[in-house]
This record gives structure tokens, C-alpha cells and sequence, in this order.
């Protein structure tokens, strides 16, 4: 048997030990699993025991951490537990702190929203530094969802007066002409997540108050045409569907005392392999423009399921060409 070192870590509230140690003592595991330690508790401390000192070490930051971020939520979820770890690992735990803040808004039932990865917040802070904000990364990275906490925290704040979400409505493998209704009823589904996000921040009942009065709009990119949006938090969701000719249309749509903010997913462009991505377009041309920034998340800033990051990781392994790669973006031919 070799020698066992150990440290403790004390004056931990209880709610906090409620939160690390989860169900069943899931968070534990994980972190005995990826440190090789084994982790107790025991009258208000923790006690961390192993063979290895670096490991014993290591979990023991990422219990100081963990508890850092524990403080505007209400559990620690396993998609915490593991980024803290990763972050750990590389020796970044210093960048951990940039998570401590404030939240960025309550949601209709009085939830926090705060960023969840470094990448979240860096992408927060764009936000409020700059007047345009590109976010371009994979699915679950909370592009869309942390935008529309920003608009709401804006308007909330009275920094302006409305706000405007839009998206272009592309079939992504389905036709417009199936769907039952008339116009406006076949395109609501493409709408659909952009009034999740808003229902979620503000409420049912808010939500629809706000859209009777119109300071909130959600509406086709199509519909933006010819109009300047000012004193507006604007978004554009899924834009790497847009045409060059309509992400210029609505760029220009911006008038005083605006933000706007284009977010997207370049390997899940569904024009035509002919026509050309505007999001991908915009990134080429915009790059280095003062009060414009190119924000870029990764596969380790998705907070959905753990199983998502596998999952994106296996398909940029599988289509490289797709990945962001510099300033030049480009779109593989179909094989």
C-alpha cells in the first residue's frame, strides 16, 4: 500500500454539502471518478483522500469552486460538475472566477439566469460592450436563450423600449405548404423557441402584455424590411439560414440607441448548398470593425444534456470542413 494523503476542508454550510453530494451522491462520484480520490463528509467539512497528492489537490479546488458557483443556484448539475473539472484539468480554474457575479435576470418565476461556462460569460460581456454581437457555435450553447436574458434585463432597465426577435423562416428538410393555416400560422413554428425564451424570462402573463403593447415583436426576417429599429434590443436567430442580401438588409435595420445581437450555427446551414450563408458572409467581411464583435463558443460551453458535447464532437470529427477555422468560413460540398 502506498502512502494516503488527505485534506480537509472545512466551515461549509450545509445547503452547500446538500447541493455537491446531489442524488444519490452523484456529484461525488464524479469527482472521486475523474481525480481518483475518495471524498466524505462529516460535521460541516469534506475530507479528500487519495494515493495520488496532485488528484487529492485538485478535487479539493474544484469543492472550492464548485461552492463559489453554487451561490445563485439553486443545485449543482452534473453539467457543472464535469465543466469545473475540465476547467481544473487545463489549469484554467483561474478563469472560473469571471462566474461568480450577479445573475443576468429573474425569470417569470423568479429563477436566476447566470452563465453557466466561461465562454457564457465572456459572450455576456460582449454583449454589453459592443453594439452588433455575433454568436456563432453548436447547438445547447445558450446563444439564443442568454440573448434574450440580455434584451429583457435592457428593457427592464429601461436602457430601451422594445424588443425585437426575428428569424428566417428555411425549411430544414420540410415545406412550408404542409403545415395547416394561413401564413402566419405556418411560420409560428419557426417562431416557436424565440416565444419559449421570452414566456420563460417574463412570464405567461407578461410575455402577452408586452406583445399586445408591442414592445415586444416577434416576427419573420422578412418582415424587417424597410424599417429602422431604434431605441430596440434586436436578435436574429438561426442566421447562418439568411442570404447575403437579407442579413445586409437586416444589419442596416439598426437605428439609435440600438443593440443587436445575430446568433447561429454554421454547420447547420439548410439553404441550398448553391446559395451563399450570410451569417457566414457577415463574419468574413465584419471581422476587426470597431463596436462589432465575433464571438465564438465551443463544444464545452453546450450545457444540455452531457451527452450533447459528445455528440457535437463526434460530428466535427466526422465533417471537419465545417468547423470554424480562422476568418474564412466555408462550406464543404455535399458528397
Amino acid at each position: 500500500m502506498g502512502e494516503t494523503f488527505e485534506k480537509r476542508i472545512e466551515s461549509l454550510n450545509l445547503d452547500f454539502l446538500l447541493k455537491l453530494f446531489g442524488t444519490l451522491d452523484g456529484n461525488a462520484d464524479i469527482l472521486e471518478k475523474e481525480f481518483g480520490v475518495r471524498i466524505s463528509s462529516r460535521d460541516g467539512e469534506i475530507r479528500v483522500s487519495g494515493e495520488v497528492q496532485s488528484g487529492v489537490e485538485m478535487a479539493c479546488e474544484a469543492v472550492k469552486q464548485l461552492e463559489g458557483l453554487s451561490k445563485l443556484e439553486e443545485s449543482i448539475e452534473e453539467n457543472t460538475v464535469n465543466y469545473v473539472v475540465s476547467m481544473i484539468k487545463e489549469n484554467k480554474q483561474c478563469e472560473l472566477q469571471g462566474m461568480y457575479g450577479d445573475c443576468i435576470c429573474l425569470t417569470g418565476k423568479g429563477k436566476p439566469v447566470k452563465s453557466k461556462t466561461v465562454g457564457q460569460q465572456k459572450y455576456v460581456d460582449a454583449i454589453k460592450k459592443n453594439t452588433i454581437t455575433f454568436a456563432v457555435g453548436p447547438a445547447g450553447t445558450g446563444k439564443t436563450f442568454l440573448a434574450v436574458a440580455m434584451a429583457v434585463t435592457a428593457l427592464r432597465q429601461k436602457q430601451v423600449s422594445r424588443i425585437v426577435l426575428t428569424r428566417p423562416a428555411v425549411e430544414a428538410g420540410e415545406k412550408l405548404g404542409f403545415l395547416p393555416g394561413d401564413l402566419q400560422q405556418k411560420i409560428n413554428p419557426y417562431l416557436r423557441p424565440l416565444y419559449d425564451a421570452l414566456g420563460e424570462m417574463l412570464g405567461g402573463d407578461s410575455f402577452s402584455r408586452h406583445m399586445e403593447k408591442n414592445i415586444i415583436e416577434i416576427a419573420p426576417l422578412a418582415y424587417m424590411r424597410g424599417r429602422t429599429l431604434d431605441d430596440s434590443f434586436i436578435i436574429l436567430d438561426e442566421a447562418q439560414n439568411t442570404t447575403p442580401e437579407q442579413m445586409k438588409m437586416f444589419l442596416t435595420r439598426l437605428g439609435n440607441n440600438s443593440k443587436a445581437v445575430v446568433t447561429g450555427d454554421i454547420t447547420q446551414i439548410d439553404l441550398p448548398f448553391i446559395q451563399k450563408s450570410g451569417m457566414v458572409e457577415a463574419i468574413n467581411i465584419l471581422t476587426g470593425i470597431s463596436g462589432i464583435e465575433i464571438f465564438h463558443f465551443s463544444h464545452k460551453d453546450v450545457v444540455r444534456h452531457p451527452l450533447v458535447q459528445k455528440i457535437i464532437q463526434a460530428y466535427e470529427k466526422k465533417s471537419p470542413g465545417q468547423k470554424p477555422s480562422g476568418k474564412v468560413y466555408k462550406r464543404r460540398p455535399p458528397k
